[in-house]
């Protein structure tokens, strides 16, 4: 199964623990979290299912490549998949 961490900043607007989750795509492993999670889905995704531009994901380590269909292949049962705000400023 996929391990899905999530940033403690994160976990302090939303519940949402580190978990296992599995699915050959990053979309379909989410989903699953969010099935357990629905009010995480909102935070993380916008209305038509992209990630929100304040979100990043990294698959093993790598940034995700699609950000609107989340379609990064999880081609490994120990995958790590981390899901964090993105920072800006200046």
């Amino acid at each position: 199964m996929t391990t899905v961490h999530f940033t403690t900043n994160l976990q302090r607007h939303v519940n949402c623990p580190t978990t296992q989750a599995e699915g050959e795509t990053v979309a379909e492993v989410l989903e699953k979290v969010f099935e357990k999670e629905p009010f995480l889905r909102g935070y993380v995704l916008d209305e038509q299912g992209a990630l929100r531009k304040h979100m990043v994901i990294f698959l093993n380590g790598m940034a995700l490549k699609d950000r609107t269909g989340l379609s990064d292949p999880v081609t490994s049962k120990d995958s790590e998949i981390f899901v964090m705000q993105a920072l800006s400023g200046g």
